[in-house]
């Protein structure tokens, strides 16, 4: 179910920087795991990034050494930071946690997500 709220996308030159943020309206979100998932027209959903309650974080090849994920406890927001974005990082970006830990991008295992932000990085 949505009940999570991201925020900070945009229009970006290639090369540039965004952050995206991830808060929750009604619960703690530092207690679940996050996935971060993103989806451009006419491709599948892809899994971006994890960051576990234990604070591992994964993510996918295509975006490693360039994305990070961090959770600020205090202020209960989770964040996406995006470095050296290309074109092809254009996309609808969600945030999802979840109870249990997901070990490969599998949607189906969170339990809340977003309605998404739009990152768009033109070349």
């Amino acid at each position: 179910q949505v009940q999570l709220v991201e925020s900070g996308g945009g229009l970006v030159q290639a090369g540039g920087s965004l952050r995206l943020s991830c808060a929750a309206s009604s619960f703690d979100l530092n207690i679940y795991n996050i996935g971060w998932f993103r989806e451009a027209p006419g491709k599948e959903r892809e899994g971006v990034s994890r960051l576990t309650t234990s604070a591992e974080t994964f993510y996918a090849e295509s975006v490693k050494g360039r994305f990070s994920v961090s959770r600020d406890n205090v202020k209960g927001t989770v964040y996406l930071e995006m470095n050296h974005l290309r074109p092809e990082d254009t996309a609808v970006y969600y945030c999802t946690a979840g109870i249990y830990r997901d070990d490969d991008f599998t949607w189906a295992l969170y339990d809340y997500w977003g309605q998404g932000t739009q990152v768009t990085v033109s070349s």
